[in-house]
C-alpha cells in the first residue's frame, strides 16, 4: 500500500505561481512513475505531468513550459512548480502514483486560478 498527500494548493492570481507537493509513504519501493492528475468542474481526470523511478518526465502539451515536475527522493516528495497560471488551470489537483501491481491517488487540492 502506498498512501499519498497532497498540499500547497490555494487561490492565486492570474500570472501568478504555486508550488503543489505530494508527500508517499508506505510501500514507496514499488512506485514506478509518480505524477499529477487535475480535474475542472464537468470535465474528465487528464494527467498533467509525470516522473518515472529514473527522472524522466512527460507533461501535458497544455502545461509545457510552465509547470515543472521534481522529486526529492530522500523526502519521499513529489513537486509541481506552476508558473504562468491562467484561469483554465482551476482544476483539483491529484497526486497519482503506479506499482507494478495498482495505482494510487490522493485525496486532491483545489488549485484556484482568479482572473
Amino acid at each position: 500500500q502506498v498512501q499519498l498527500v497532497e498540499s500547497g494548493g490555494g487561490l492565486v492570481q492570474a500570472g501568478g505561481s504555486l508550488r503543489l507537493a505530494c508527500a508517499a509513504s508506505g510501500a514507496i519501493f514499488s512506485i514506478n512513475t509518480m505524477g499529477w492528475y487535475r480535474q475542472a468542474p464537468g470535465k474528465q481526470r487528464d494527467v498533467v505531468a509525470r516522473i518515472n523511478k529514473y527522472g524522466s518526465t512527460n507533461y501535458a502539451d497544455s502545461v509545457k513550459g510552465r509547470f515543472t515536475i521534481s522529486r526529492n527522493v530522500a523526502k519521499n516528495t513529489v513537486y509541481l512548480q506552476m508558473t504562468g497560471l491562467s484561469p483554465e488551470d482551476t482544476a483539483v489537483y491529484y497526486c497519482h502514483c503506479s506499482t507494478n501491481r495498482l495505482d494510487y491517488w490522493g485525496a486532491g487540492t483545489l488549485v484556484t486560478v482568479s482572473s
